[in-house]
């Protein structure tokens, strides 16, 4: 049973919240009682994923937001702060994945995409959430890393880098805010079962079965599973977890 949180009056923004991560945790903010703010580069997923919220009596505003632009991310957290009057939580989950590549053929161009998304587009988000934050003197924020953020794997060394690079922004600006009463940390999920591991899978860039026995928990994890550890890093019972990049990934990094 997942524990529950009452957010009630307080206010969330999620990247990526289309689909996978991003929309199980504005599902589970907003079923928690908080105002969410869905941004996502897809506006017909995002719009879709507001509506189902709004339809079920939730409070819920869709925005389309590329990342990798740092106007439209400054925009999308205004317009999240000017319809419900503050930001209290935000999960910055946007990325994307690329196919394995040797590191002596890694193109620039596949180089600098997975960088402007994956690190560059949590740099946005977090430096226009903290803004209004250190007015607020109060608010959480969870940046989406990855096991790839803790460990290295063949073949996987830009997206490992952009993802080791989420760490570091966490961990130093989790320093600066402790004392404003701002806490930040970052989840690392394993391999999850989200639309861009099944794409992965079905391109035949990841064996699903590998995958599966190479976490110890024997299994993928769910994109509910991540939302339930983004929940708590923002609830009152982490009010005492600052600067962690925290793994859950059934076991992978404990090996």
């Amino acid at each position: 049973m997942n524990p529950t949180y009452d957010f009630t009056g307080q206010v969330a923004f999620v990247t990526g919240a289309g689909s996978g991560m991003g929309l199980a945790t504005a599902q589970a903010f907003a079923a928690s009682g908080a105002a969410v703010a869905l941004a996502d580069i897809d506006e017909t997923e995002v719009n879709q994923a507001a509506k189902y919220l709004t339809d079920a009596g939730q409070q819920a505003l869709a925005l389309v937001c590329d990342v990798t632009d740092e106007d439209q991310v400054a925009a999308a957290v205004d317009r999240t702060v000017e319809t419900f009057g503050r930001l209290d939580m935000a999960y910055n989950n946007a990325g994307v994945q690329i196919p394995p590549t040797d590191a002596a053929d890694e193109s620039l161009d596949q180089f600098e995409r997975v960088h402007a998304v994956n690190l560059r587009g949590v740099w946005a988000s977090m430096k226009h959430e903290l803004r209004h934050m250190r007015t607020q003197g109060s608010g959480a924020v969870v940046n989406c890393s990855s096991l790839g953020g803790l460990v290295g794997i063949p073949g996987r060394a830009s997206y490992h880098s952009s993802k080791h690079g989420v760490i570091g922004l966490t961990t130093s600006s989790a320093l600066e805010y402790a004392p404003r009463g701002i806490r930040i940390n970052a989840i690392c999920p394993g391999t999850i079962d989200t639309p861009m591991v099944g794409d992965m899978i079905a391109k035949g860039e990841l064996d699903r079965t590998e995958a599966e026995a190479g976490q110890p928990i024997g299994r993928l994890g769910t994109a509910e599973e991540m939302a339930q550890a983004v929940l708590w890093l923002c609830s009152p019972g982490a009010s005492f977890v600052v600067g962690v990049a925290l793994p859950v990934d059934g076991g992978y990094t404990a090996r």
